[in-house]
């Protein structure tokens, strides 16, 4: 009887003694980088004259509680931002108001069920629609054989003392052999599980394999409402997605850097400059409303990405006529850009610098002191107070080349402190405008400054 216990025990011992082995050289599951089940969704949304995210919490069961929160990035008195979700399953709505604020409270609305749909938010007479997904994991389809061979374990453990005990160690010693062929087996899953292909989460898409070079480009189709917007009154910058490929809307965008788009509206001369993330109001249409005090002739560059491709941007431009008029109290004035090297050459709108929130001209420190075009070249820029995270981000540096042909938008490194740390190496010669942005506890500073870029054969 003795001998058996112990035959088994030793049978049981080998078993854990293998995972232990398979569990030293055992790799992490690689981390996705589009959203996955029980992962926050945060969009950006620039709407009634303010910059908010929309944060709609991770869920861990269907039915049950959706929570949705609206950050606020900017000074906001009391805003109210309606919402209501809506299933495209079965066309279910559930509705609640948030209120914007740096640390909001979270609306709790009740889902039936997973897979698409829809959040309308509404606030201050404008209006989105933003297609999302609720997902659930589904668990492992492995955990069956985690379970069962630890199950099995047991029994077949049980079984063997039993049989030991009646002294027949024949079976004895095949059940314990059992026991620990199981354990074995439900410890090597445990071990390969994370490297194992995991099953889509309930309410995921349907895959479909992908497109050879990626999806088609996107093509824009900018205009303005009204056609010419005046200097000093609000107008809508409206930004239409055609498919390169069949002239369809483009209405298959993926959430990147927390935002479906990220537009930049700069002057011709580069001495305003706007930040902004349009609202989706229709399939493949993309709209946000501004104003500008001066006329003259504007860039606007969107950033975007599709599912299943990769970035893509695409630019156009408008004019707005009229006189210039005093600054507008939504669009705080600052002083013109400051440059590394030489002076600011006129902007040709009349405009002045116009970041998102007033701040002064930046000094940079660059390194090398004169960029050398195809380069790598550090930019450090102080800030007035600890950054917090911002679409993603510690601080984020767009870059325009002087005639508008090249736009560039660059993330900061992670420098600790209060410093911002970017590294960009500039395409050619010739003067960039430049503008770090990053947010504190109630406002997102816009730090202007250009830079000029040398041909390597000067540095010689």
């Amino acid at each position: 009887m003795i001998r058996v216990l112990r035959l088994a025990a030793l049978l049981v011992l080998a078993g854990a003694a293998s995972a232990v082995l398979l569990l030293l050289p055992g790799a992490a599951p690689a981390a996705a980088h589009n959203v996955t089940a029980g992962a926050d969704l945060r969009i950006a949304q620039t709407i009634a004259g303010t910059e908010l995210t929309v944060v709609i919490k991770g869920t861990a069961r269907v039915p049950g509680p959706l929570r949705i929160g609206v950050v606020a990035y900017q000074p906001v008195a009391d805003l109210p931002v309606n919402l209501e979700v809506r299933s495209v399953t079965d066309g279910r709505t559930v509705s609640g108001v948030a209120r914007a604020a740096r640390d909001p409270q979270y609306v709790r609305l009740q889902v039936g069920q997973t897979g698409p749909h829809e959040l309308r938010l509404s606030a201050g007479g404008e209006v989105a629609v933003v297609p999302f997904r609720v997902l659930v994991d589904r668990g492992s389809g492995w955990d069956f054989l985690i379970y069962g061979g630890f199950f099995v374990a047991g029994l077949l453990l049980v079984g063997g003392l039993l049989t030991g005990a009646l002294s027949r160690r024949g079976p004895a010693m095949l059940l314990a052999g059992g026991a620990a062929a199981g354990l074995t087996v439900a410890a090597m899953v445990v071990v390969l599980e994370p490297q194992l292909p995991a099953g889509p989460p309930d309410g995921a898409a349907p895959t479909a394999g992908p497109q050879a070079g990626g999806r088609p480009f996107v093509q824009s189709l900018l205009e303005t409402v009204p056609a010419s917007p005046v200097a000093g009154e609000e107008f809508t910058l409206r930004v239409a997605l055609v498919d390169g490929a069949t002239g369809r809307p483009v209405d298959d965008l993926t959430v990147h850097h927390e935002a479906l788009a990220h537009l930049v509206v700069t002057s011709e001369g580069g001495r305003r400059f706007r930040h902004l993330h349009p609202l989706r109001t229709a399939p493949g249409r993309l709209e946000v409303r501004m104003r500008t005090d001066r006329p003259g002739r504007y860039l606007a560059h969107a950033e975007l990405e599709r599912e299943d491709s990769g970035g893509q941007l695409v630019t156009g431009s408008f004019t707005v006529g009229g006189r210039p008029t005093e600054p507008s109290t939504t669009e705080p004035s600052t002083t013109e850009p400051s440059t590394a090297h030489a002076p600011t050459e006129p902007d040709t709108s009349g405009s002045p610098a116009e970041p998102d929130t007033a701040h002064p001209a930046a000094v940079p420190r660059l390194r090398p002191a004169a960029p050398v075009a195809g380069r790598p070249t550090t930019i450090e820029l102080g800030t007035t107070e600890p950054p917090r995270p911002w679409l993603g981000m510690t601080g984020h540096l767009v870059v325009r080349s002087q005639d508008g042909a090249f736009f560039g938008h660059v993330h900061e490194m992670g420098s600790p402190g209060s410093r911002l740390r970017f590294t960009f190496s500039f395409p050619r010669t010739g003067r960039y405008l430049a503008w770090a942005q990053y947010a504190t506890a109630d406002r997102i500073v816009t730090m202007p400054f250009t830079v000029d870029v040398t041909a390597p054969e000067a540095v010689r």
